[in-house]
C-alpha cells in the first residue's frame, strides 16, 4: 500500500485550456480511476468555467469483508456493522492523500474555494470524512450512493470550515450495498452539524441514474455562479 504522503497516480481530464475549477473524483471499493471518466461528458455543460477533473487510484490492500482480498480501495472494510465497518487508520490515510492532490491544485492555481471534492460509495465515504476535517473550505462536497464513516465522533472532528462547504448527497432507494438508512442518518448528521446539504434520493439501486446526474449538474451550477 502507498504511503499516506505519496500522491496518488491520476487520471486527468480537462474540458477547456487553464482550468479555472478541479474535481477530485474519488472511485468506489474494487474499481479505480477510469471508473468515472465516461461521466465527464454527461455532466459537463455550456457555460461552465474550464474544468479539470483529476480522478486518482486508490492504493491496492486487503479488504476483510472480501475474505482478505486485495483490491483498489480507500480502506479495509472490517466488519457490516456501518457505525464500526470502515477501518479508521486506512480513512485517515486517504483523507490525507485526497488533501495532497487538493494541495498540488492549488500549486497550479486552483485555490481550494474552486476545488469540488466527489466521491462514490466507499470514495464518497472518504469525501464526507475529509470534508469535515478541511480547515480551508472547499468549493463543496459531492457524496453518492454512500455514508458518513466515523460519525460518532463527527461532532469533535468537524472544523468551522467544513460548515462553509455545501455538499450534494444522493443515494438511490433500492441500494443493496449501502442501504439507504445510513445515508439518511448521514445527511441528518451532516445537517444538524451546520453542514448545507442538499439531499436527493432515486429509484435505483448501487449505481447513478439520469436524473441524479442533471440534479448534480444543477448545484455544481450554482456553485460556479455563487464563486
Amino acid at each position: 500500500m502507498d504511503n499516506a504522503t505519496d500522491l496518488l497516480e491520476t487520471i486527468e481530464q480537462e474540458t477547456g485550456p487553464s482550468p479555472q475549477w478541479a474535481i477530485v473524483w474519488l472511485h468506489g471499493l474494487g474499481a479505480d480511476g477510469h471508473d468515472f471518466v465516461p461521466l465527464v461528458p454527461e455532466l459537463v455543460r455550456p457555460g461552465w468555467p474550464a474544468l479539470r477533473f483529476v480522478f486518482p487510484h486508490a492504493p491496492v490492500r486487503a479488504v476483510t469483508i472480501n475474505n482478505g482480498a486485495r483490491m483498489r480501495a480507500w480502506y479495509d472494510i472490517v466488519g457490516t456493522d456501518f457505525p464500526t465497518r470502515a477501518d479508521s487508520e486506512g480513512v485517515d490515510q486517504s483523507i490525507v492523500q485526497a488533501g495532497a492532490l487538493i494541495d498540488r491544485e492549488h500549486a497550479r492555481g486552483i485555490p481550494a474555494e474552486r476545488v469540488l471534492l466527489a466521491g462514490f460509495s466507499q470514495g464518497g465515504a472518504i469525501a464526507l470524512a475529509a470534508g469535515l476535517r478541511r480547515k480551508t473550505p472547499l468549493a463543496g462536497v459531492i457524496a453518492l450512493s454512500t455514508y458518513l464513516p466515523g460519525a460518532e465522533t463527527a461532532a469533535t472532528t468537524k472544523t468551522e470550515a467544513a460548515t462553509r462547504q455545501p455538499v450534494f448527497m444522493a443515494h438511490g432507494t433500492a441500494d443493496p450495498v449501502i442501504p439507504l438508512i445510513h445515508a439518511e442518518r448521514s445527511a441528518q448528521l451532516l445537517g444538524s452539524l451546520g453542514v448545507d446539504v442538499e439531499w436527493h434520493r432515486y429509484p435505483m439501486a448501487h449505481h447513478l441514474c439520469a436524473e441524479e446526474i442533471s440534479d448534480l449538474g444543477d448545484w455544481m451550477s450554482r456553485r460556479f455562479e455563487q464563486a
